[in-house]
């Protein structure tokens, strides 16, 4: 029996964008489930096809990919969300991740790009880009707060900092000479005391309270 292939969604007002990342990502191991206009539609679809990663638009008229990607989240936690972006530091992007997405994509990336990036989230990485993550968080912030995390140990406070450096479970095993098992279980434990959904929020919090430098 075939593998099953990761269910996407595809979520922009411009049909034009909508048709090309359809041309681009349907076939192989993806496959397009459905499309949707605005965030409300979107909201809509996932509900009734219950797909792995929605890629996500952040502009959008009605209901725009902030809220949307929130009140997906909220009822569908399960659900990946993918931003795609016209502007590399767009501040929108950043409420869009703080609302739960798991990264994002520019939209003129290199074709290649668009499937690794939904196979990336789909297994549960976020899409981090470090120099991204930390324009939008002084964008969005001015400065760091210095407000302290709460208790990590030693290990966990390693792991952090290589999620925050832009690596991968797998990346941050090798580093840390740790098996990936290991680090799975010390990302779960800083999501915990963290009190975040996932890695890009953890990074996030890390950058505003100052644990992470900006600079």
């Amino acid at each position: 029996m075939s593998e099953r292939r990761i269910q996407v969604l595809l979520v922009d007002d411009d049909h034009l964008v909508r048709a090309g990342l359809r041309g681009l990502l349907d076939g192989g191991d993806i496959e397009i489930a459905g499309e949707a206009a605005d965030g409300a539609e979107a909201v809509s679809k996932v509900r009734s096809l219950m797909p792995d990663v929605v890629c996500m638009d952040v502009r959008m008229p009605r209901l725009d990919g902030i809220q949307a990607t929130r009140q997906i989240l909220k009822h569908h936690p399960e659900v990946k969300v993918l931003v795609l972006t016209t502007f590399e530091h767009d501040e929108h992007v950043a409420a869009a991740l703080e609302a739960g997405a798991d990264g994002f994509l520019l939209k003129r990336a290199a074709p290649d790009s668009f499937a690794e990036s939904i196979r990336t989230v789909h297994r549960g990485d976020s899409l981090l880009f470090p120099s991204s993550i930390r324009s939008l968080v002084k964008q969005t912030t001015g400065s760091a707060t210095n407000s302290g995390l709460p208790d990590l140990t030693e290990r966990e406070g390693e792991v952090l900092r290589l999620m925050a450096a832009g690596l991968q479970n797998a990346e941050i095993a090798a580093e840390l000479c740790i098996s990936l098992e290991t680090v799975k279980t010390h990302v779960v434990r800083v999501l915990g005391k963290l009190q975040v959904r996932d890695r890009t929020q953890a990074v996030i919090c890390a950058y505003r309270s100052g644990f992470v430098p900006l600079g």
